[in-house]
């Protein structure tokens, strides 16, 4: 019996090593099998992982440009036979072509036509047929008074709403108004819009044959106009590079000096869209007459559109960007031991 016992017992431990053996690799085969549903579970995190940097990499779609505006004929620029102010599209403009067409106009001619019929009238009556022994009067004190106190009055009534549309051309823009810099060379025009990222491009006169092709007044089209939104506040701060120049649109009452080495400011709200074309109105040098402005003025949504179609940003994201750099850090927070 001891030596059955034996037996089994050498039996066993010979085939332990072996029982040993399979168990491990039951416990390596049974991981293995856990790996690739571990790998695939963290598969998609690793590929999101991975997706994110590509997509932060990847550029912003490009937006297209809304389509060049076509100019409409007698609007923003001279009309055939045209014998007074252009037809105005801002509020100072309005103002400063009913106090020329409504009150200078009439005042002038009613002034010359008085003077006139008086000048005839002293001519015949006092004629050396009908008046051979000349008046020996000195003076006449109502009249005397009469032609100092008129004039007077004529002035007062014309200063009010001249001072009135002095003070509107030169009032300060708002703060969310569109900024663009306006600089003149030698001989075309250069903008730049600080406020939405957009660098400075220029603008060149167009040839006659592509002006026509454009539908658009040879010597007033340029290749790059100057875009602005209708409707909203506009700061245009001028300047010149080289020489003096002046920045005029007649359409929007819009003419100020551009002088190397200063800033000078002008600030306007256009009341609809449209193309408003002017030029250089300082005598600048041998090509001064060539140096158009074309303002296209678009609706605010579009306008934004064409920011983004330069890579700029439009006025709100503009204006958030400099609020939060503006904004003071907030403290931290006390932390409780």
């Amino acid at each position: 019996m001891k030596k059955v016992k034996s037996l089994v017992l050498a039996g066993l431990l010979a085939f332990a090593p072996a029982l040993g053996m399979n168990g491990h690799a039951l416990a390596q085969d049974n991981a293995v099998a856990a790996a690739p549903a571990a790998d695939n579970a963290a598969a998609p995190a690793e590929s999101a992982n991975a997706a994110a940097p590509a997509a932060e990499a990847a550029p912003a779609a490009t937006v297209a440009a809304p389509p060049r505006m076509k100019p409409t004929e007698g609007v923003g620029m001279p009309k055939p036979g045209e014998f007074t102010l252009q037809e105005q599209f801002t509020s100072t403009g309005h103002t400063a072509r009913w106090l020329h067409d409504v009150m200078l106009l009439p005042l002038i001619f009613a002034i010359s036509i008085f003077v006139l019929i008086l000048m005839i009238y002293a001519m015949w009556k006092f004629r050396r047929s009908a008046n051979p022994i000349p008046s020996k009067t000195a003076h006449n004190t109502m009249i005397e008074v009469i032609w100092t106190v008129l004039p007077v009055v004529i002035l007062l009534v014309v200063a009010v709403p001249s001072i009135g549309l002095l003070a509107d051309q030169y009032k300060p823009a708002p703060k969310d108004a569109v900024v663009v810099k306006v600089t003149g060379y030698q001989w075309y025009w250069g903008y730049e819009y600080p406020d939405n990222g957009i660098p400075e491009f220029v603008s060149n006169m167009l040839p006659e044959d592509k002006a026509k092709a454009n539908g658009e007044p040879y010597l007033l089209a340029p290749d790059n106009r100057l875009v602005l939104p209708a409707g909203r506040p506009i700061k245009l701060i001028i300047t010149g590079a080289d020489v003096i120049h002046a920045f005029a649109v007649p359409s929007l009452w819009v003419k100020m000096d551009a002088v190397p080495g200063r800033l000078n400011e002008k600030s306007f709200t256009i009341d609809k869209p449209g193309v408003y074309y002017g030029q250089c109105s300082e005598l600048c040098g041998a090509r001064h007459g060539f140096m158009p402005i074309a303002i296209e003025a678009l609706p605010p949504a579009q306008f934004d559109q064409w920011v983004l179609s330069q890579g700029g940003k439009p006025a709100g994201a503009a204006a958030a960007e400099k609020t939060a750099d503006a904004a003071p850090a907030a403290p931290a927070a006390d932390k409780k031991i």
